[in-house]
């Protein structure tokens, strides 16, 4: 990425993503992804400007988002809202067609409906957050 003070792009951070579905090591496609921005001294306590819903995208067949809406000038943190809820119950009802309930599953549902994922950004960089899911739980890291 340019670094070049007279380059817009070197202002601006970007973000990309992708989910891995841990319980089968396979993409989770079709999972909508919603993106929001907010900017401002504070904005990690509160104090900065309210979020502002971009955009969003869903996963491909490869589990990634390739065409999430670019972030405005001066994000200083980005809301990754991730509606996993679909995807599972849809994969828990194509198990149950070729095995009896799991009795320990818990709550009808998934036990994660969403997973909303916050972090800080500076202009220049790039941030990928992928998504490790199952049925019980994720985790998240800035990869590369």
């Amino acid at each position: 990425m340019s670094t070049d003070a007279t380059d817009p792009i070197a202002f601006v951070a970007s973000v990309s993503t992708h989910i891995l579905d841990t319980s089968v090591g396979r993409p989770a496609a079709g999972v909508a992804v919603r993106l929001a921005a907010r900017s401002g001294q504070g904005a990690h306590y509160g104090r900065g400007e309210a979020w502002r819903e971009l955009g969003g995208s869903a996963t491909d067949a490869d589990g990634r988002c390739k065409d999430l809406p670019a972030l405005p000038e001066g994000t200083t943190h980005v809301r990754l809202d991730f509606e996993v809820e679909p995807y599972l119950e849809k994969k828990q009802a194509d198990a149950q067609q070729d095995a009896p309930a799991n009795r320990d599953s818990g709550a009808a549902g998934a036990f994660f409906p969403e997973v909303t994922v916050t972090f800080a950004v500076v202009p220049g960089e790039h941030y990928h957050v992928p998504l490790l899911l199952n049925p019980f739980g994720y985790s998240v890291y800035r990869g590369s």
